[in-house]
C-alpha cells in the first residue's frame, strides 16, 4: 500500500503580511506564524487517527518551511522520525522570496536537518542547470509528479509533508491551503494502469472542505492552473 500524505502549508511568514516583503529572499515566520505552529502541533496530535503513525517528514529546503517543520513536528522529529530536505516541493516562482538559501548558509541555520541529499543545483530555478525548478506549467507539473512518484514508492505508512502553497496547489493536490493548514490523502488506486498515467490524490473526507483547521479556500483548482506555458 502507497503511503498517506499529510500535506502542510508553512505558517505564516513575513511576505505573507505584504507584499513589500516579496523582495525579501527566503523570507522567515512572523511571531504570528510561530503561534500558528504551536496551533498546528496540537491540532495534528489530536487529528490522525491512533492507528496511523507518521513514520518520515519532506521538508521543502526553505526557512518558513523548515521552521514550520521544526516547530509543529518537534514532537515527532524527538520520537526519532527522519526529516529529509526536498528542493522539488520547494515554491514555484523565481521571486526572492520564492527562492531558497544556499546550503551552506542552510547547514548553519538549521544544522539539526541533514541537507546531503539535496538537489545540489537548489537553490537555482534560472540557468539551464535549474531548468527543472523554473517558472513555467510543464516543468512544476513535471516536478509535482515526480515528486509524488517517489513517495508512492515509499513504504512508510503516513508521510507529512511541509511545503507551499502555490507548489501543493498548482501541482500535486489541486486544492487551497492557508497558512499552517493541512490536508490529508491517499494516493488514486492504480491498478490496471499504465506507467505513463499521471499520479493522483484523493482527499480525506475530514479535510475536504476548508482544510484540517478550517482556514482554507474550499473550491477544487485544476492542475496547471495560472501557470504560464513556457517563461
Amino acid at each position: 500500500m502507497p503511503p498517506t500524505l499529510v500535506l502542510i502549508r508553512h505558517a505564516q511568514a513575513h511576505h505573507n503580511v505584504d507584499r513589500k516583503y516579496h523582495s525579501m529572499p527566503d523570507p522567515e515566520l512572523t511571531e504570528t506564524g510561530i503561534q500558528e505552529c504551536l496551533e498546528l502541533r496540537e491540532h495534528l496530535k489530536a487529528t490522525l487517527p491512533a492507528d496511523r503513525k507518521i513514520e518520515l517528514i519532506v521538508v521543502s529546503p526553505m526557512r518558513r518551511t523548515i521552521q514550520t517543520c521544526l516547530t509543529a513536528l518537534d514532537w515527532l522529529i524527538e520520537a526519532g522520525v527522519p526529516v529529509i530536505p526536498d528542493a522539488r516541493w520547494q515554491e514555484t516562482q523565481a521571486k526572492p522570496c520564492d527562492t531558497g538559501s544556499p546550503v551552506s548558509v542552510l547547514t548553519t541555520e538549521f544544522p539539526t536537518i541533514d541537507f546531503s541529499s539535496l538537489d545540489p543545483v537548489y537553490p537555482d530555478k534560472t540557468s539551464p542547470a535549474g531548468a527543472a525548478y523554473r517558472w513555467s506549467k510543464p516543468a512544476i507539473l513535471a516536478r509535482g509528479q515526480s515528486a509524488l512518484a517517489d513517495l508512492y514508492q515509499r513504504s512508510e505508512d503516513v508521510i507529512a509533508v511541509v511545503s507551499h502553497s502555490g507548489f501543493m496547489r498548482t501541482a500535486v493536490a489541486g486544492r487551497w491551503f492557508q497558512n499552517a493548514d493541512y490536508r490529508i490523502f491517499d494516493f488514486e488506486d492504480r491498478t490496471g494502469k499504465d506507467e505513463s498515467e499521471p499520479y493522483r490524490l484523493v482527499e480525506w473526507e475530514v479535510t475536504k472542505k476548508n482544510g484540517a483547521m478550517g482556514r482554507s479556500r474550499e473550491e477544487p483548482v485544476e492542475l496547471g492552473e495560472g501557470l504560464p506555458e513556457e517563461n
